[in-house]
């Protein structure tokens, strides 16, 4: 579904990611791994048109999209949640959910208001309460249920974990299975938390200094005691 090959970026003289091959196979989640600095972001950045590619070739559902905006992007079924948990908190909860379904992809049949809060049951019991007023998780939930609304054929999830506490993080990596499994949704999910990001993946690819290092299957990454201690951090 997704698939990179050669693809460079930089930021002025630095360079963040070096001649990048990846595949994000469709009905699938696909994580992103290594340290910070490793170019994980700019990596989601550069496949949802927040940074232009320097060069090489981006492709999603056939299409060449290594040249569309952002916004095109988005038409074209790629929903990105970035990392911050980007909220407008002075709208409501609800108000931020319908903001979601203004660029909704017609590559998919629409995904309702009712179907994300079944999924993020907090968010239908605060549905009326002002976006600044939620915790970190509940931040989490909103912005990927927004993106849901979206209706995206896949979801690009920079950190979800990142400052949540264990049951919370437990909680979101499980939605972002059940995505995958009885929705149809491919991701492609950049973590620091690489033990939780493997224990939902089928497949990883690990990053160090923009450079892919490591490709597999979730499973063999994880019994790779060599590189969990070199890269993953565990």
């Amino acid at each position: 579904m997704l698939e990179l090959r050669g693809v460079t970026s930089r930021y002025g003289p630095v360079t963040a990611l070096d001649n990048v091959d990846l595949v994000a196979e469709e009905g699938r989640v696909t994580s992103v791994l290594g340290a910070n600095g490793a170019g994980k972001t700019t990596l989601l950045r550069t496949v949802s048109g927040l940074h232009r590619a320097d060069s090489g070739t981006i492709r999603f559902d056939g299409q060449d999209i290594t040249k569309l905006s952002p916004d095109r992007m988005a038409r074209a079924g790629l929903a990105h949640v970035p990392e911050g948990r980007g909220v407008i908190t002075e709208l409501t909860v609800r108000e931020n959910l319908r903001l979601g379904a203004l660029g909704r992809s017609t590559h998919r049949e629409a995904v309702s208001l009712d179907e994300v809060v079944d999924l993020f049951p907090i968010l239908g019991e605060r549905s009326h309460a002002l976006a600044h007023t939620l915790s970190g998780g509940e931040r989490q939930m909103l912005v990927i249920a927004r993106a849901l609304l979206a209706t995206p054929k896949m979801l690009l999830l920079d950190e979800p974990s990142l400052g949540l506490a264990p049951r919370i993080s437990a909680q979101i990596f499980g939605v972002i299975r059940l995505l995958v499994e009885e929705h149809g949704l491919s991701v492609l999910l950049v973590e620091q938390n690489a033990r939780s990001a493997l224990s939902i993946a089928d497949l990883g690819v690990v990053l160090g200094l923009g450079k892919v290092v490591a490709c597999d299957s979730a499973e063999v990454l994880s019994g790779d005691e060599n590189l969990r201690h070199a890269y993953l951090g565990y």
